[in-house]
């Protein structure tokens, strides 16, 4: 017969891994956004939803196969840059040229978006204005217009804008509209 103590010990460290787990699916689910959203999801390919690989909140080191870069609304900020989730994208004003400067802490509060293959354009962006950078580790962070492309981990759900005009780590932060400028204005 078990000890109750150790079956809801078991118990309580089976429900934190689901619960730290949950989002470490390998498997992907097609998920939809409010604003434009349909997105070509391989080059010459009509636009389709967009997909998620189950992590729906951006974290340092997380790559999406051949990212997808669009243009949408974003509270009072219009043709902006946004991931295939709607997710608000921001450039660094520190970052002179496509090489970022943000590392370490500075990554942890502004995961750069990464991508496994080349990033495509979604709806209203311009394929030509994106390119990649390679971090010092090895991995390939999409650039626009020559800024490198960031997230913010104070965006919880796709349209929060919470990082504009931060001056964290030395420097602005903003969107970015489809010229690939950085929109003052907060």
């Amino acid at each position: 017969m078990r000890n109750p103590r150790t079956a809801t010990a078991m118990a309580a460290a089976v429900a934190l891994i689901t619960v730290v787990c949950g989002g470490c699916s390998n498997s992907k689910s097609t998920t939809t956004t409010e604003s434009p959203t349909t997105a070509a999801t391989s080059p010459g390919s009509p636009a389709a939803t967009p997909t998620s690989t189950g992590n729906t909140s951006p974290a340092a080191g997380s790559t999406s196969a051949g990212a997808t870069v669009a243009a949408a609304t974003v509270g009072k900020y219009q043709s902006v840059l946004v991931d295939s989730q709607g997710k608000t994208l921001y450039l660094f004003e520190a970052d002179t040229s496509p090489t970022s400067t943000c590392y370490d802490a500075c990554a942890t509060a502004w995961p750069p978006l990464l991508t496994t293959g080349t990033p495509t354009a979604g709806k209203g962006v311009d394929q030509a204005k994106l390119s990649t950078t390679a971090r010092k580790d090895g991995k390939s962070q999409v650039v626009y217009n020559g800024h490198p492309l960031y997230y913010f981990v104070g965006d919880k759900a796709p349209g929060d804008t919470n990082g504009q005009g931060s001056p964290e780590f030395g420097a602005g932060w903003y969107v970015v509209d489809v010229a690939g400028d950085k929109v003052e204005g907060g």
